[in-house]
């Protein structure tokens, strides 16, 4: 008998989600997310260590905050709407039609929706201003937030809702019809009662990031359309009421629950079960009628979605003498009131969306592997503490840091914040794209290495790491394009001497002149240019992988 001791026993899922590796994505969620929360929370409503309710009190007494409330809601209900009436016939298109260049029109449709906020806005502003196309100044009206707000969701009805409306059976619909009903009957009948959870799915998320929005408000709407979002960034950094600002906070954070509650209810009673068929099953012939359909959408998607663009870059060659390159060459030197030139602002923001993309992508993978291994309730509380930085307020996040992050040491000043900040929104994306891939490896494979004398550290390495890697990578190109554009909870870390692209942007914005709105138009295409890299990066890694999605 074989009396020789196992240095390294059968590899076990607990052993591969311990302590260890749980206590790295704690620790920082622990410190840089939850700690300021509460720090946010616990400034609303307490005074000298006693619970005081009067910033909250405060909101509703006065009328101004009261209203900022009411136009957060309604406008984000508007947004909505608007969103789902324009983009559904899309979804439509994309799930049932084959046209050529259908595959580069569903990687282009997603590129708006990945673009920093104040590059949307910067494009709106060059729309609808003055000096656009229109000749109409729509600048701090509620319909430029309201046609910009579908710009920026329009991908995820199409996406969301055309995914799945491809794979419900077509003969569903072809059997209703033979039966007498006429297309307008089976959508309500049929095809309607199918898509309801994906429409209200994608519905969801839209009101949840115009509910938030904060960029395109500040830009399109300024003070005079705040939205809640707004107020916070003003109470805390322009009135310096630390006391409202975190009530206001309070009060997103219990709207954002709320819908995410409602909305989870309403999945759980409106679930319908029903056999997915291949996308390629629901491709049908079209009619010349059916043809206008697909070739009006198309049209619809090159004027919302690429137009604003389009006019974003040509402005960013007209000067005052006519077109010329003098935006483009002069951002070497300060300029338009920056403290640093344009240059700097650029290598900022490449600087902090590497270091965001290496913090995302470490501790995301440490989480993944916990959220794999470790099943039952310690995997789901896992999974659900990760996730909710992608539904907190950015400018609530960054309020918190600022009331914070003082103690033991004091980080407030650091620049090395911002990069934190944005890890911590771009790491549920790195989480997403990993968990399925690790969950899909056979434990027969680890258990081998295992029996073969390796750590649990050198099967991870050698078994789970190269499955992986491709998953990680495109989660790693969604938190380089997320810390590229992000500006809630950079605006309040950014220093003057260390901007980034969408900080720069927004100061050269708000400074009169037309050489300052053509140096944010040329800071907008390069930071739109680099946004829109990354995603046609992560949808042919994306296509590599999973196939056309």
């Amino acid at each position: 008998m074989d009396r020789r001791v196992d240095r390294h026993p059968p590899l076990t899922a607990s052993r591969l989600g311990g302590f260890a590796v749980m206590a790295v994505p704690l620790l920082f969620l622990g410190y840089f997310f939850v700690y300021p929360l509460l720090t946010v929370l616990a400034t609303g409503f307490t005074t000298d260590g006693a619970l005081d309710f009067g910033p909250l009190q405060t909101i509703f007494k006065r009328s101004a905050l009261v209203n900022v409330a009411w136009f957060t809601l309604w406008q984000a209900v508007a947004s909505t709407v608007l969103t789902l009436l324009i983009a559904l016939p899309a979804a439509n298109v994309m799930a049932r039609y084959d046209f050529p260049g259908k595959r580069f029109v569903r990687a282009a449709i997603v590129v708006p929706f990945v673009l920093p906020t104040v590059v949307v806005g910067s494009a709106f502003l060059a729309v609808l201003g003055p000096t656009g196309p229109l000749r109409v100044d729509l600048r701090q009206t509620v319909w430029a937030i309201l046609i910009a707000h579908v710009f920026f969701n329009y991908a995820i009805v199409v996406r969301t809702v055309g995914t799945y409306w491809e794979r419900i059976d077509p003969q569903l619909l072809e059997a209703a019809q033979m039966l007498g009903g006429n297309r307008l009957a089976v959508f309500r009948k049929v095809t309607y009662p199918l898509l309801r959870p994906a429409i209200a799915s994608a519905a969801s998320l839209v009101f949840l990031f115009t509910f938030t929005s904060f960029g395109i408000i500040l830009i399109l709407g300024g003070l005079r359309h705040a939205t809640i979002e707004v107020e916070i960034w003003r109470q805390a950094t322009g009135l310096v009421n630390f006391e409202v600002a975190a009530a206001l906070a309070f009060l997103q954070i219990v709207g954002i629950s709320t819908i995410l509650v409602l909305y989870s209810r309403y999945q759980e009673r409106r679930a319908v079960q029903f056999t997915p068929r291949p996308a390629a099953d629901a491709i049908r012939p079209a009619t010349p009628l059916q043809r206008w359909h697909v070739i009006s959408n198309l049209t619809v998607m090159a004027i919302l979605l690429g137009g604003p663009l389009l006019i974003l870059v040509e402005r960013s060659f007209r000067s005052e003498s006519g077109y010329s390159l003098a935006a483009y060459s002069s951002l070497g030197e300060p300029i338009g009131g920056l403290a640093v030139a344009p240059t700097a602002a650029m290598l900022n923001s490449v600087r902090f969306a590497v270091a965001a993309t290496v913090l995302a992508v470490g501790i995301g993978l440490a989480a993944a592997t916990v959220i794999a291994y470790r099943r039952g309730w310690i995997g789901r509380g896992f999974d659900a503490l990760l996730m909710l930085p992608l539904g907190t307020s950015a400018v609530t996040l960054g309020f918190g840091f600022l009331l914070a992050l003082d103690q033991p040491i004091d980080l407030r000043t650091s620049i090395w914040l911002i990069p934190v900040a944005h890890a911590l929104v771009a790491m549920p994306f790195v989480v997403r794209t990993s968990v399925p891939v690790l969950r899909s490896v056979k434990h027969h494979l680890r258990e081998a290495a295992a029996t073969l004398g390796a750590t649990p550290q050198q099967v991870w390495r050698e078994v789970d790491l190269p499955m992986v890697t491709r998953a990680a990578l495109i989660g790693a190109g969604f938190a380089f394009a997320v810390s590229l554009g992000e500006f809630g909870a950079t605006s309040f870390l950014a220093l003057p001497t260390n901007p980034t692209l969408p900080t720069a942007i927004f100061r050269l914005l708000g400074r009169p002149g037309t050489s300052s709105f053509t140096y944010a138009m040329a800071l907008s295409t390069i930071l739109m240019i680099g946004t829109a890299a990354a995603v046609i990066a992560i949808e042919r890694l994306r296509t590599d992988t999973v196939g056309d999605f």
